[in-house]
């Protein structure tokens, strides 16, 4: 790398920081070498190869439910602890975006809050992206056609749930395109906080706002 794109890299990594977002129950991190995995790809992936060892960075509450926030940068790593209760998810819009770009975990999250204040009737969005179904402002998504659960080869973002799941052989990759919702049978969010939740079963329909 060039010392140009060493600067280059040093520059955008001072203006972006980025998130990951860690389950802890009563004092045990959840997954974690998942999350370790996405940090370093990220840093990596712009040239930065001294990174934490996120274990030695983490001390959650020895009691209760946390959702471990960790925002970081080249510059530093910060960690707050946050009682975790869950958002009910009812209902999705569909919404179509062809621009919007959250392929790494960003800790800036303005374009898809922007996307979320259109959500109208919805608890949350289902983003379209040329044609495709991605995932919500929040979980990546799968959809179960009487066989297996499937997730769209297109997420917004490669979660680290939806990572775990394919390895395990639960879930299995698929292009789902905006006309095709309507033929499964099931819905489920995944993110590291909820794991793997089903929110619709034979009622795709009624959960679906356009």
């Amino acid at each position: 790398m060039t010392q140009e794109s060493v600067t280059s890299v040093q520059n955008f990594l001072v203006k972006h920081s980025f998130l990951e977002t860690i389950k802890a129950i009563d004092g045990e991190v959840k997954y974690l070498e998942y999350h370790q995995k996405r940090y370093e790809g990220v840093l990596n992936s712009l040239g930065i190869k001294k990174v934490h060892n996120l274990k030695e960075r983490l001390n959650p509450p020895k009691k209760g439910l946390y959702r471990c926030r960790v925002v970081y940068s080249i510059e530093e790593l910060e960690v707050e602890y946050i009682p975790y209760q869950k958002r009910q998810i009812h209902k999705l819009k569909l919404l179509e975006s062809n621009t919007i770009e959250y392929s790494r975990k960003y800790a800036d999250r303005r374009e898809l809050d922007a996307l979320f204040l259109q959500k109208g009737e919805g608890d949350d969005i289902l983003i379209i992206k040329d044609g495709f179904v991605s995932d919500t402002t929040i979980a990546n998504l799968a959809f179960f056609n009487g066989e297996h659960w499937l997730t769209p080869k297109t997420p917004l973002l490669q979660g680290t749930t939806r990572a775990r799941l394919l390895e395990e052989g639960k879930i299995f990759e698929k292009d789902v395109r905006v006309e095709d919702i309507y033929t499964y049978k099931k819905i489920a969010l995944m993110n590291a906080m909820i794991d793997f939740d089903i929110i619709a079963e034979e009622n795709i329909r009624k959960i679906i706002v356009r």
